[in-house]
């Protein structure tokens, strides 16, 4: 049912604010305020004729609601938040696009915050996202600093952490072990008669977690020879892959396997291995980590860590829903496991 029209009026925007608001709509519209935010949150409920005439108003006007405003009048954002230490490197990007489509097919919009690598700016990202009350935050790993974690906690917002597993996560968890990864690329370098082998990593906390775990299964395997390991700078690039195996074999001139925490870095080697006219790999193995788009067509094809990201985001994605409907989720960890893929350069 149609309300009798208000005269429509050119609005004229409020002294010192500048911005045009849902009266402004209205009043455009010839309707009354309270019709106008149903033709805009609850379309079903208002007269064709009527949202017509909202929907063009907010056209002329450029008009954007509030969705801060109506989420504290409904408990809900319709927004959820997903933290990434990087969005220069590709190895997040799959599991943000899949969470950014399962989420927009249940009607929430994803805002994406960059943290980089240390714990700090994690929590100045944090302390934002919790003040806008989203309705999910997703963050990348489990290595949150103290004060993040009771942030976390005391926001009551539901949390999924991703790309790593512990028995006490903050609240869900959608990932993989790095330590039984690693722990599998040893088996398979020393499957292929590798003795001396290396590690070339960035220096942020689940590269490093990796290490310990590689380390450990070489020792368990018998591989007493040390096995050095060269730290560059997260993120990573192929140029500190190229450095990275020049200072490797200045240091250990022997090394016939390598495990790099990144496929660049891999790549990189892979570029120092040729210019060098060392084979691959007759003479060094290299084993890189994500299964990058790029894995399969490099010369040769890059052996490596498969993750299925896809799967991460719909699972991230699908434990937020739930949550935000109120509905409890049985099974708060999900371990997705990896797989190592083996290709040419192995």
């Amino acid at each position: 049912m149609s309300e009798a029209p208000i005269p429509p009026h050119t609005p004229r925007r409020r002294r010192g604010a500048g911005a045009i608001t849902l009266g402004d709509v209205a009043r455009l519209a010839g309707v009354s305020p309270i019709t106008a935010s149903r033709a805009l949150n609850t379309p079903e409920q208002v007269a064709k004729e009527t949202l017509e005439r909202v929907r063009d108003a907010v056209s002329r006007t450029g008009y954007v609601p509030n969705r801060m405003a109506g989420g504290l009048a409904s408990s809900r954002s319709r927004l959820v938040a997903a933290v990434v230490p990087t969005i220069a490197g590709p190895v997040f990007m799959e599991m943000v696009q899949s969470l950014t489509h399962e989420l927009d097919a249940a009607g929430y919009q994803l805002m994406l915050g960059q943290s980089g690598y240390t714990a700090s700016r994690e929590d100045a990202l944090l302390d934002a996202i919790i003040g806008r009350r989203p309705d999910g935050i997703v963050l990348t790993g489990i290595m949150h600093s103290a004060e993040g974690r009771k942030r976390l906690l005391a926001s009551g917002i539901p949390v999924v952490e991703t790309w790593d597993l512990t028995p006490t996560p903050i609240d869900m968890l959608v990932g993989f072990s790095h330590t039984d990864a690693a722990a599998a690329v040893v088996r398979h370098l020393h499957a292929k008669g590798r003795t001396h082998l290396a590690l070339l990593s960035g220096d942020d906390e689940r590269a490093e977690r990796r290490n310990r775990g590689f380390i450990a299964e070489a020792r368990a395997l018998g591989l007493t020879a040390e096995i050095p390991v060269m730290r560059v700078p997260a993120p990573t690039t192929l140029r500190s892959g190229r450095q990275g195996l020049a200072q490797l074999l200045a240091r250990s001139p022997e090394v016939d396997g390598v495990f790099c925490s990144s496929d660049l870095l891999a790549l990189g080697v892979l570029t120092e291995a040729a210019a060098r006219g060392l084979a691959v790999p007759e003479r060094l193995s290299v084993v890189g980590f994500g299964d990058l788009a790029f894995a399969g067509d490099t010369h040769p094809a890059l052996s490596t860590v498969r993750i299925d990201g896809t799967g991460i985001g719909c699972q991230a994605a699908r434990f937020i829903v739930e949550r935000a409907a109120g509905r409890a989720v049985a099974d708060k960890v999900i371990d997705l496991g990896f797989q190592v893929i083996e290709r040419g350069s192995s």
